[in-house]
């Protein structure tokens, strides 16, 4: 056994915290030992003179010490909480933020709507899935009956694919490398779902210090403009969407009007812009007249 109690030890990482600059250091702690536990929080408080086990100690200790060294909270304990999802995340992959959550919540809305919630909604294509949390979602809460992802990166992909172990989705979810639509040509989709990069370069050497120097620049980063995938997304995504399909797309709020104008180009009817969870347009949604 580890020789402390849970309280001791949830102080003595507090403290380390408050050294290097934590902001809400026991805060941070007892979210970190919940992370680590599958813990409420608040029974934090409860188990205080409880014995830690040993592996709990250990991890404890391993995720303090990479919190104060200043990488983010979900990558010192390698777990992310996505809609009804844990995922591990790591510096190979980007952390799943709520706005992401957002995009997931109007794919399913739809789904409902157009497709009705007990017939098959078709297959669904996530593009750059990184930790495989929007496909994981959607296979686990959609009717769809089969998922493909898609990301360049191998290291990705890698991350994605424990998580579909873990997850272990009622349908299938298949994992292929490649660039954009690359990896599925000739193929049609009944939904295709992207949250591409869209930061400038100039946004990104501005970014908080805890993204800018752990996560993945070639996540966070399109071009001078931001808009460089986003663009070719736009651009090819009809010629993959099947008749009646939804093309669902992540925007950064202050471009949201120059997608949705080129979208409009690009020939997309129906195409509108959804607000996130913070009241800014942050989705594009949009449909296809034909096939390109």
């Amino acid at each position: 056994m580890s020789g402390s109690s849970l309280g001791e030890e949830l102080d003595g990482a507090a403290r380390v915290l408050a050294a290097a600059g934590v902001r809400h250091a026991r805060r941070e702690v007892t979210s970190i030992w919940a992370r680590l536990t599958g813990a409420a929080v608040g029974n934090a408080w409860i188990s205080r003179s409880e014995e830690v086990p040993p592996d709990v100690h250990v991890a404890l200790r391993r995720a303090v010490a990479r919190r104060a060294r200043g990488e983010p909270l979900a990558y010192a304990t390698e777990l992310a909480g996505f809609r009804t999802l844990d995922v591990k995340v790591d510096r190979r992959v980007l952390i799943p933020r709520p706005e992401t959550e957002g995009l997931v919540e109007l794919v399913l809305a739809w789904g409902g709507e157009e497709k009705g919630p007990l017939a098959s909604w078709g297959v669904a294509l996530d593009l750059g899935t990184g930790s495989g949390c929007v496909a994981l979602s959607l296979a686990v809460e959609g009717r769809f009956h089969r998922v493909v992802a898609t990301d360049v990166s191998a290291d990705a992909l890698a991350v994605a694919r424990e998580n579909l172990a873990q997850v272990r989705p009622p349908v299938p979810v298949e994992l292929r490398q490649g660039s954009l639509f690359r990896p599925v040509a000739g193929e049609l989709y009944d939904v295709i779902v992207s949250n591409p990069p869209y930061v400038t370069e100039d946004e990104f050497a501005r970014l908080d210090t805890g993204v800018r120097n752990f996560e993945p620049p070639e996540a966070l980063v399109s071009g001078e403009d931001g808009l460089e995938l986003t663009r070719c997304l736009v651009e090819h995504a009809g010629a993959h969407l099947a008749p009646g399909g939804l093309f669902a797309l992540e925007v950064d709020s202050s471009r949201a009007d120059t997608v949705l104008e080129l979208a409009r180009v690009a020939g997309w009817r129906a195409a509108r812009l959804e607000m996130d969870v913070f009241g800014r347009a942050r989705y594009l949604l949009a449909t296809m007249e034909s096939n390109q």
